[in-house]
């Protein structure tokens, strides 16, 4: 269950590094609003994803489905570059993040 709290996490992670982008510095209402609750979600999750999981393996989960998510989003929806060294490079991030998995016994 842990685990599945942990991808959660991950997932509103993505949700406010994105939602950063369009707050335009804070400056909308609803973007601003629903970025400060994805965080508070996301941080709320990964903290019951504690209770059972070592924090550097937590940790780095939570911000590699952040960073892959993100990265992904860029990708597709706002087009930036898909270059191969770039996409090599999230690819390292997603066998680092499957590495620490397999490492543990959860």
């Amino acid at each position: 269950m842990s685990w599945i709290l942990l991808a959660i996490a991950g997932l509103f992670e993505i949700g406010w590094a994105v939602g950063l982008k369009y707050t335009d510095g804070f400056t909308r209402l609803w973007p601003s609003a629903l970025t400060l609750a994805a965080m508070a979600f996301s941080l709320a999750l990964l903290g019951l994803a504690l209770r059972q999981l070592p924090l550097g393996t937590a940790y780095a989960v939570w911000t590699g489905i952040g960073t892959i998510g993100t990265a992904v989003f860029g990708i597709l929806v706002l087009k930036e570059s898909a270059d191969p060294m770039r996409l090599f490079s999230i690819a390292l991030i997603v066998a680092g993040i499957a590495g620490l998995k397999l490492t543990l016994k959860n």
